[in-house]
């Protein structure tokens, strides 16, 4: 659909005129232009999504590290133990 736009204005480049369009025109393109808008924030979309799974990924396995390190750590005789996430991971 979106080629059959650039198509329209390639062949008739009277539609590009608004002065010489022919009625029911302008709305063709602004279907067109609308279905371009369309394309561009699905694409957007599938961009945010991944990189927020990246991030929940990161996030996960940066918490996974400090926690193991956590565990690691030696302590002092008779010092109780801090949980830094308040049990919450």
């Amino acid at each position: 659909l979106l080629t059959l736009c650039y198509l329209a204005v390639s062949v008739f480049p009277a539609a590009a005129d608004p002065v010489s369009m022919v009625p029911g025109s302008l709305e063709r393109e602004g279907w067109c232009n609308e279905h371009m808008l369309h394309e561009r924030l699905d694409i957007i979309e599938e961009k945010v999504i991944k990189t927020v799974e990246h991030l929940e990924s990161e996030v996960k396995s940066l918490l996974s590290i400090i926690s193991e390190t956590t565990l690691n750590i030696p302590s002092v005789p008779a010092t109780p133990l801090t949980d830094i996430f308040d049990g919450q991971y």
